[in-house]
């Protein structure tokens, strides 16, 4: 069986002796055919009958993914058999970002020294900064009515709020954001561990001026903490910060161009919140079960059989998110974005020991966006003749989104 699409051309790797030919569906889940069409439409086909719910691709170097909502949830809490030590394939060498790529309990003295800064409480102090931040952003383009979405907005709210977490400059973000878009849509390996090098080496500054000179932002408060009465090295710190910085820079910024291109398609979704408020915190929620953007890996640590599927030791499966989020087996109608739907439990964030720490924050900032915008420009949508500009990768991305409105003042 195959559904390649846009990586048809790489190689394909030799299927292994354990993988019976029944579990064997040719796709690219970087490059899902359709993707530049609805990016989430086109994993959703992944879910067709006669496609096991774990398949095994010969792509990127050959790997497994699991399709359902049941199986995704398992597997991303499941450390013990299921490891983080790589998450992306094909395989990479480079140096681990702590805690990222480490299991419990390695993991949880890491993740400890980022948890508080991105508890409730740490958050709600940098609602108002993200508030003024979308205000300013939009009655700055609001009278030409019409913006590039996602360099006009998407990109400013969440990294202008990470780079006042961490107290960068600002004249950095151009730099930091062309980076970040290398690590998570490269051209190729060689590209990845270039950007991730560049990171590395920009941090490294950044770490050796917080050590001469520490604040009470993030960096200096990583630089300053300890692990079993230890101080940390430079590579760890590097590792953290770089974690840190990564996933400000990407993913929420990615969620919130395709919520906005979703809306500006739902004349009636917009009405719904502009005319109920108090919808918008369940509409977050919904709108993160129906947009998810992660491919999320994970590497089998040992020889066993789960659900009947025969799996090797490092053998490589990746939990295409958005497919929690879709399962009709989970949610009904799961393509219908419903305000009223009760609380989803998904996988947008992961789950268990990984959960993404900075889910709250993120949250917030969609709570924001929404609030701002609607109040501001209730009527908008995608400009005559053109489209979203849309691609996969190990996120999926909307890069491109030309919006247009009537300006009434």
């Amino acid at each position: 069986m195959s559904a390649a699409g846009h990586g048809a051309t790489q190689e394909l790797a030799p299927v292994p002796a354990h993988v019976s030919p029944e579990r064997v569906f040719d796709i690219d889940i970087y490059h899902p055919p359709g993707a530049e069409d609805d990016y989430h439409l086109s994993l959703k086909k992944l879910h067709a009958e006669d496609i096991p719910d774990i398949f095994w691709t010969p792509r990127n170097g050959g790997h497994w993914i699991a399709t359902r909502g049941d199986d995704i949830y398992h597997i991303l809490k499941d450390y013990e058999n299921f490891s983080s030590k790589q998450l992306t394939v094909p395989l990479v060498e480079h140096q681990p970002l702590p805690p990222i790529f480490f299991d419990p309990p390695q993991h949880t003295a890491y993740r400890a020294l980022i948890a508080p800064a991105f508890m409730p409480q740490a958050i709600s102090k940098l609602e108002e900064k993200a508030r003024e931040m979308a205000i300013e952003l939009i009655e700055d383009f609001y009278p030409k009515g019409e913006v590039e979405f996602v360099s006009g907005f998407a990109q400013h709210l969440p990294i202008g709020i990470f780079m006042n977490m961490v107290a960068l400059p600002a004249e950095d973000r151009e730099y930091l954001l062309g980076l970040a878009d290398k690590m998570v849509r490269p051209v190729d390996a060689n590209e990845k561990l270039a950007a991730l090098g560049a990171i590395f080496q920009y941090l490294g500054v950044k770490i050796a001026e917080r050590r001469a000179n520490p604040g009470d932002d993030l960096i200096s408060k990583i630089v300053n903490s300890k692990i079993d009465g230890r101080a940390l090295t430079d590579d760890e710190v590097r590792g953290l910060c770089g974690l840190v910085l990564i996933g400000g820079l990407d993913t929420v910024a990615s969620a919130m161009g395709f919520i906005a291109s979703f809306l500006a398609g739902s004349p009636a979704h917009r009405k719904q919140l502009i005319d109920n408020p108090e919808l918008t915190q369940k509409a977050v929620d919904e709108l993160l079960r129906r947009f998810p953007v992660v491919n999320q890996g994970r590497r089998i640590t040992h020889d066993f059989d789960y659900k009947g599927v025969h799996l090797k030791a490092g053998d490589m499966i990746i939990m295409p998110t958005t497919l929690h989020g879709l399962d009709e087996r989970k949610f009904d109608d799961p393509l219908t974005v419903d305000f009223a739907r009760p609380t989803p439990i998904h996988s947008t964030f992961g789950n268990g020991a990984h959960r993404c720490p900075g889910s709250f924050l993120a949250r917030v900032e969609l709570k924001v966006f929404l609030q701002e915008w609607l109040k501001r420009i209730p009527d908008f949508q995608i400009k005559p003749g053109e489209k979203a500009g849309v691609h996969g990768g190990v996120n999926g991305t909307l890069y491109h989104l030309p919006l247009v409105w009537e300006v009434l003042r």
